[in-house]
């Protein structure tokens, strides 16, 4: 079902879809978390139904949820499909995915991770069954990709050296057919083969794996997924693998949690849940680096690599852990949201102190169900912005259940709503969401002055 019908289908029955997501574990909510970028980057999805958002809904008044909540729930990020047959099947999996990403204009991170012999039987083993159900399994997830897409394709499979060479050859001819099938599901969808970590692998070593995996059928590959090398020291190394494989090959880095580095001094156990470390770079598709394509979160922080708990276990105490010691000064500088129209010379010069009846708040209907609905909530600047609060008092009897990047808190009817830092700014002449919720009670569309 391509784009438009599946967004007809949404419409149709936003009631239906949404309970069957749930069931199946994920929320398919049209433009529940989506990053707003400029007109030179890809918007990238934030899924709703993480285990960190799940846990920060659970646990209000946690004195970690803030955090949590701020620098990992509301940060887009990874979803890993790692099943052969979930609960409703993978296709419906992947398509409660890429609908709720379509329907918020935004490109999902997602990492397809179900190689026979996963992982050599380590922390994350399992993987399907055979080769042959391996390559249906692809089948079923291409036939669900419809429009722009970041996939990572088998992390840390050409790095491990567990298999003998008949399983070599397997593989590789999995990874080939798996990136030439997913490449061709739909000219927006960019797929990555995983090169592991300068690490772990030399750049020739991991260029000559590559070229064997079919390196020509993707459109690139990705490093440092799930571990901890600088962004610095991965940008070096990817270049080096550029210049084997063809530089018409690009990389994406996992920065999830690179923001302090590997331990120092080195540990052989440092891949695995280390102390001290820190969330790195916010996602962006607009690096400003020749070659690299997009810097991803696609491990989820706070998400075990099998030390602290489990692998893919949430621990809160991991999570709080690695968005606190980024420091007061994360996320630094963002890439700018929607671009500024405005003739002013003078407009570019931010207000101080937030919105002071310049502009005017636009609190949107995007779907309803019984007795629930989901907002967005924009703002129409007249002059620049940069920090904003803005309140409403609902007209009736609605309350707000959850929201995603921002600070809300309620008295009564009143809704009082502050900027989370990264989204802070808005251009004068500029419209742009700020914004969403999911509230109960009928659902209302209105304006209010700033």
């Amino acid at each position: 079902m391509k784009r438009r019908q599946r967004l007809a289908a949404i419409v149709a029955a936003t009631a239906t879809a949404v309970a069957a997501a749930l069931s199946a574990g994920l929320l398919l909510s049209p433009n529940a978390g989506a990053q707003d970028v400029s007109a030179q980057a890809q918007a990238l999805w934030t899924n709703p139904n993480t285990a960190a958002a799940r846990w920060v809904a659970q646990n209000p008044g946690d004195s970690r949820a803030n955090m949590i909540r701020d620098r990992i729930a509301e940060t887009p990020a990874g979803t890993w499909f790692t099943q052969t047959n979930p609960t409703g099947g993978i296709a419906a999996q992947v398509s409660a995915v890429v609908d709720g990403a379509a329907a918020a204009g935004a490109a999902p991170i997602m990492v397809v991770y179900n190689i026979p012999n996963r992982d050599c039987g380590g922390a994350s083993g399992g993987g399907a069954s055979s080769h042959e159900v391996y390559r249906g399994w692809i089948d079923q997830i291409a036939a669900q990709i419809d429009g722009p897409a970041y996939i990572i394709l088998e992390p840390d499979v050409i790095a491990h050296d567990c298999y003998n060479s008949t399983e070599r050859a397997q593989i590789n001819a999995s990874l080939s057919y798996a990136a030439q099938k997913l490449n061709a599901a739909d000219p927006a969808a960019k797929v990555y083969i995983d090169a592991g970590n300068s690490a772990w692998l030399t750049p020739s070593v991991a260029g000559s794996r590559l070229q064997a995996a079919g390196i020509q059928n993707a459109d690139g590959f990705s490093l440092n997924v799930s571990n901890y090398r600088t962004t610095e020291e991965a940008t070096s190394w990817a270049n080096q693998v550029r210049g084997i494989v063809g530089s018409g090959k690009t990389a994406v880095i996992d920065t999830s949690r690179n923001g302090n580095g590997p331990l120092n001094p080195p540990n052989p156990n440092d891949w695995c849940d280390p102390p001290g470390r820190a969330i790195g770079k916010f996602p962006t598709t607009a690096t400003g680096v020749a070659g690299i394509d997009a810097y991803l979160w696609v491990k989820l922080p706070g998400e075990a690599d099998g030390c602290a708990g489990a692998a893919g276990q949430f621990i809160p105490d991991l999570a709080y852990q690695l968005a606190n010691n980024a420091g007061s000064g994360w996320p630094g500088d963002v890439e700018p949201t929607d671009p500024v129209t405005s003739d002013d010379p003078t407009s570019d010069d931010p207000t101080t102190g937030g919105p002071s009846g310049d502009c005017t708040v636009h609190i949107d209907t995007v779907s309803s169900w019984n007795n629930g609905w989901q907002g967005k909530v924009s703002m129409t600047a007249d002059s620049a912005v940069n920090g904003w609060t803005v309140s409403w008092t609902w007209p009736g009897s609605q309350s707000v259940q959850s929201s995603w990047n921002t600070q809300l808190t309620t008295s009564g009817s009143t809704v009082t709503a502050r900027d989370v830092g990264w989204n802070a700014a808005v251009g004068a002449g500029q419209t742009k969401e700020l914004f969403g919720f999911v509230a109960s009670g009928p659902a209302a569309d209105f304006d209010v002055p700033c």
